[in-house]
């Protein structure tokens, strides 16, 4: 069994076929999927899902290129939010530099609100970090959070052992299996086997085999794949640890 910690399914184009898409992730062994919000809508749209199905669970909060629309009645609503039985992780969040759509301060002021709100229900978080690792890290750190996974994980192996150092986790998509991300076969080679989950980001980042394409969680296959290959382990021992890992990271 396989779990897809960080899919967008409530996003265009998978939305369209939303149904279709659940079904092939189930065909190909991917049993639970986390849909993650980045907004208020996707947020409520991923507990909608959520509560349809005992296998899809949700996440709420505000992408950090958005940090600036905040409202306090938007952030009103994703506290309220947060309290879901099926919302298991608040984010993502996070500090994005790349393009810096909202200003920095305005990103660092959200961010810590979304960990102050995971401490206050005790939930995990989703951290989005581009180009602001260190940034996400010193904020992390002095705000005392504890569960913690920097999704999408790209950044090279001497961040990495920053963030395992914190304790934190690191979860991996399918850029791993891009030609040119010897970085990351690098990272997952050293990556501690207990801190390793698998996403999608569904509808973004197709693995290789399907680059080009709409990426949907039954492609996570070719994550474990690569990581299996990566580490010199089989895949059914890959699945096993990553999915164990995530339903302790995520209590599901």
């Amino acid at each position: 069994m396989l779990i897809d910690t960080h899919c967008h399914i409530q996003f265009k184009p998978l939305v369209d076929e939303q149904e279709k898409v659940i079904e092939r992730a189930k065909k190909a062994n991917v049993k639970k999927l986390i849909v993650v919000g980045c907004d208020l809508k996707s947020s409520k749209e991923a507990i909608n899902l959520a509560e349809k199905d005992n296998n899809i669970f949700a996440t709420v909060g505000l992408h950090p290129q958005d940090s600036k629309t905040l409202t306090p009645e938007m952030w009103e609503d994703i506290c309220e939010l947060a309290n879901h039985k099926k919302v298991v992780a608040i984010g993502e969040t996070g500090l994005d530099y790349f393009k810096e759509y909202s200003p920095k301060d305005i990103q660092a002021q959200v961010f810590k609100r979304h960990i102050e709100l995971a401490i206050k229900v005790d939930k995990p978080l989703i951290v989005h970090s581009r180009e602001a690792g260190d940034d996400s890290l010193k904020i992390l750190q002095e705000l005392g959070a504890k569960n913690v996974v920097f999704h999408c994980f790209s950044s090279d192996l001497s961040f990495a052992r920053k963030v395992w150092n914190a304790g934190y986790r690191t979860s991996f998509t399918g850029n791993i299996t891009y030609p040119s991300a010897q970085n990351l076969s690098d990272t997952i080679k050293a990556c501690p086997i207990d801190t390793i989950m698998i996403e999608t980001d569904s509808p973004y980042l197709a693995p290789q085999r399907f680059r080009g394409q709409t990426n949907e969680p039954s492609y996570i296959v070719e994550v474990a794949k690569q990581i299996a290959e990566i580490k010199n382990m089989s895949f059914s021992e890959i699945a096993n640890i990553t999915t164990k890992n995530a339903e302790e990271f995520f209590g599901i």
